[in-house]
């Protein structure tokens, strides 16, 4: 699955489009380097974000193309937090 599309399906990002911006800026990386929104995601790849004051880094656990609103969280674990 493309790295844009499952920050929205996991709902780490709103919108689909604010995270491929996200990644053109520089702001998401994928196991450890800068990543493009057309990056491929799997299960077991480390995820940092970049957002405003907060870097959050996550693992995926899973890849699905559509997940409920309550399901979302179990895509991924949080690894770390930084303010």
């Amino acid at each position: 699955m493309r790295l844009d599309k499952y920050l929205k399906v996991s709902r780490l990002i709103k919108r689909r489009t604010v995270a491929n911006e996200a990644c053109d800026n520089g702001l998401v990386s994928l196991n450890g380097r800068p990543a493009r929104a057309s990056s491929e995601v799997k299960a077991g790849d480390v995820i940092a974000l970049s957002l405003g004051q907060r870097r959050l880094t996550v693992e995926v656990l899973a890849v699905a193309e559509a997940v409920g609103k309550a399901d979302a969280g179990a895509l991924y674990r949080e690894i770390g937090e930084k303010p």
